[in-house]
């Protein structure tokens, strides 16, 4: 199936490795281009060059940044002459630290770079797109239900998703489409520190993907497939939904 990313061009945060990497690289596979970002321009421009010169542009930007969103952008349409839509991908706060022990400064620490700075990006992106525009958040499955030891995730990511619906029946009239991934257990850098936490990653992985169906984790590849689709103009009638992508994990509906 064509899905029609041929020379789109979109916006992708925290894409220097894992899950953001893995989808802009299926973005390229498919024909688009992209700007994309990490902590740092060297890391950004040394990821750029893998996905190709004449794909990809990397800039060191920080989410919490409020001028950060404006020269997204603007980096989109003075390289490549379009702006099609963006993927808000965020690391992961700080994890581990207890809800009752987490100080203030913490929680303001990963409300700007998690939340506000998300926002900020979909606030721009929302103003500048048109129709077949589209707004995506990487999220988690924290959305429905709380990861032990990810306290500041639990608190933030469902806020995102509540203003992900809110602004997909705001912006749908125009015809841009926003809506959240929701990755599981991706076997990525950050989940086997996640898992490493417990004392003994191996025991950890073992244990968890017994409670996957599928029985394992997911590859970063398997995200950035279903990335690709819901930002393509294939999936032009998708809005307003956070998509699992965690092996059947949820067992809700």
């Amino acid at each position: 199936m064509d899905l029609g990313l041929k020379d789109r061009v979109y916006v992708i945060t925290g894409a220097t490795r894992g899950l953001g990497f893995a989808a802009a690289e299926q973005l390229v596979a498919d024909g688009a281009r992209v700007v994309v970002t990490g902590r740092t321009d060297e890391a950004a421009t040394e990821a750029a060059a893998q996905l190709g010169a004449g794909s990809a542009v990397g800039i060191g930007a920080d989410n919490a940044a409020p001028e950060t969103a404006e020269r997204l952008v603007e980096t989109a349409r003075s390289r490549f002459g379009r702006f099609d839509g963006v993927l808000i991908s965020v690391g992961g706060p700080p994890a581990g630290v207890p809800a009752d022990e987490l100080s203030d400064e913490q929680w303001q620490s990963a409300f700007e770079t998690v939340f506000l700075g998300a926002v900020r990006l979909a606030r721009k992106a929302s103003a500048e797109l048109g129709e077949g525009g589209v707004i995506a958040f990487v999220l988690s499955g924290s959305v429905h239900e709380p990861i032990p030891g990810l306290a500041l995730s639990n608190g933030l990511r469902p806020g995102l998703a509540g203003f992900a619906k809110s602004l997909a029946t705001e912006a749908g009239p125009r015809g841009v489409r926003v809506l959240g991934l929701l990755p599981g257990r991706i076997a990525t850098e950050r989940l086997q520190y996640l898992d490493s936490l417990s004392g003994d990653g191996e025991a950890a992985r073992r244990r968890n993907e017994a409670m996957i169906p599928l029985r394992r984790y997911g590859t970063p590849e398997e995200f950035g497939r279903t990335a690709a689709f819901a930002l393509s103009p294939a999936a032009s009638y998708l809005t307003g939904v956070m998509i699992p992508v965690d092996g059947g994990a949820r067992r809700g509906f």
